[in-house]
């Protein structure tokens, strides 16, 4: 039988930019200890640990897992490109939920170099290489464009051609973010910025994109301890927020095919990842009040809109100009200030998202917190492919 499963405490360091931070060795085991610290946790009572991250050698986890305590548990790394810590997490809550464990630990960092993203690995296939003929044919006129951008701002493109969204929208959803940031202290971005901030910023694919509306590389790290009820009742440990329904998927047929380049940056596995977490948890999109999405780019923010089900196909844009994104609309998305303000150090970003959606559901998000909550949504994407979809819920409503 399955066992419910609960967020027992989070923790998060302030993100940065490349050169100004700590080691990931040194980013992760703080994280780590102020999950412990916010759980009322000693590390030598965690069962199993899951570590996060892209760009780092083999056993990263236990590297920086060892300055935290060496009591021989089981460390798994995981490498799911930007969905890596929420990989984490969904092995974590799976450990618990099976009864596995009582006690599991997800963590997640990255210590990133400044530039666009990029492989270390020059004498092998690359991920995707099988479909890159998709991209690089609905793009070919983006020649000297950096790939990400080509994917998701291609993608946002196919959207304003298909449905006639202006490149306008895009700036509102990065202003907003900018917004949201500001009453975040761990952002890295806390400057607020107009629609007109963000179009008049340097074009990185002319009338496509500039420069703010896509994420920035950054460092950093966040964890999260996930606990059965038993355990928690055995520790005194809190059971407020619990994980009500999760999903993971990958790409399907139709992510290539037919060519498309919202397919292609994850629509589908988006939109089943998110209609799993609806069915099994019985909740409908539209009582969704609170919203950490994956917003790499203005333009996968609108379209995650979309595919999670938060509007209905084609109908992304007028969501954003009635303000339905925000507070006092129909969900407010990303009141961390998502990838494009905190910023997006990959492999720590799914555990970002749980650390905000977390203190939303306590009610501890200060100037941050969506009044009457008590379910919330994350969407975390990796390309290559992996979608993670988590909800979450106040136990005492659930």
């Amino acid at each position: 039988m399955s066992q419910k499963t609960f967020i027992a405490g989070v923790g998060m360091i302030p993100f940065t930019k490349p050169g100004a931070s700590l080691s990931y060795v040194e980013m992760g085991a703080q994280a780590v200890r102020r999950a412990l610290d916010d759980a009322g946790l000693a590390y030598d009572q965690v069962q199993s640990a899951y570590a996060g991250y892209v760009y780092g050698d083999s056993t990263c986890g236990q590297t920086v897992l060892y300055e935290v305590g060496r009591t021989g548990v089981p460390i798994f790394n995981v490498n799911n490109n930007c969905s890596s810590g929420s990989t984490a997490l969904f092995l974590a809550r799976t450990a618990v939920e099976l009864g596995q464990v009582d006690c599991a630990l997800a963590v997640g960092f990255e210590q990133m170099q400044p530039g666009a993203l990029q492989s270390h690995w020059d004498d092998r296939p690359q991920t995707r290489e099988r479909f890159h003929p998709v991209w690089q044919t609905l793009t070919a006129d983006a020649q000297g464009v950096p790939r990400a951008v080509r994917c998701f701002a291609g993608a946002g493109r196919e959207h304003m051609r298909k449905y006639g969204t202006k490149l306008e929208t895009f700036a509102a959803i990065r202003a907003k973010a900018s917004r949201h940031a500001a009453n975040n202290p761990l952002a890295m971005f806390r400057t607020v910025l107009t629609v007109d901030d963000v179009m008049n910023d340097k074009a990185i694919w002319p009338g496509v994109a500039t420069r703010l509306m896509a994420c920035p590389p950054t460092c950093g790290a966040a964890a999260a301890i996930v606990v059965s009820e038993r355990f928690a009742r055995r520790h005194g440990l809190r059971t407020d927020v619990q994980v009500l329904a999760q999903s993971m998927t990958t790409d399907v047929v139709e992510s290539f095919d037919p060519p498309s380049m919202i397919g292609y940056v994850g629509f589908h596995m988006s939109r089943a990842a998110a209609q799993a977490v609806y069915e099994h948890s019985g909740v409908d999109p539209k009582d969704v009040r609170v919203c950490e999405l994956h917003d790499c780019f203005a333009h996968n923010e609108l379209l995650t809109y979309e595919a999670i089900g938060l509007c209905q196909e084609g109908q992304a844009e007028r969501f954003v100009l009635d303000g339905d994104n925000t507070y006092g609309g129909q969900c407010v998305t990303n009141p961390s200030g998502g990838l494009l303000s905190k910023g997006h150090p990959l492999g720590a970003t799914g555990l970002a998202q749980c650390y905000e959606l977390t203190h939303q559901l306590r009610g501890s998000a200060e100037a941050r917190q969506v009044q009457k909550v008590d379910i919330a949504l994350q969407h975390n994407l990796g390309l290559g492919g992996a979608c993670v979809v988590t909800l979450y819920g106040r136990a005492d409503t659930h």
